[in-house]
């Protein structure tokens, strides 16, 4: 599988209701925990104090990444995401 670090802000639309919101951001935890189990999301972090997340994630390419694993969000339809493409570096101390 591919690696993709992914930028991803999320813009509530004006005159959501909060039920909505917090109907989507439950439904979003539990479908974040479903894709690292199986492995589609290998990292996820919030830069202190901003609203957005910046995340390691798999699919086979680009375009599966996009509807299938980032599409299965409950909050997609509010998100706009930046993916970058990432491949093994030389110099990586992490695992081979």
């Amino acid at each position: 599988m591919q690696e993709f670090l992914v930028e991803i802000t999320t813009a509530i639309p004006e005159g959501t209701a909060e039920e909505e919101v917090s109907r989507r951001r439950a439904a979003e935890a539990v479908r974040a925990r479903e894709l690292a189990a199986t492995g589609r999301l290998a990292r996820l972090w919030r830069p202190v104090g901003e609203r957005r997340s910046i995340g390691v994630w798999r699919a086979a390419d680009e375009a599966e990444l996009r509807a299938e694993v980032l599409g299965s969000l409950p909050l997609w339809p509010w998100m706009t995401a930046v993916v970058t493409p990432l491949e093994p570096h030389p110099n990586d101390p992490g695992p081979a």
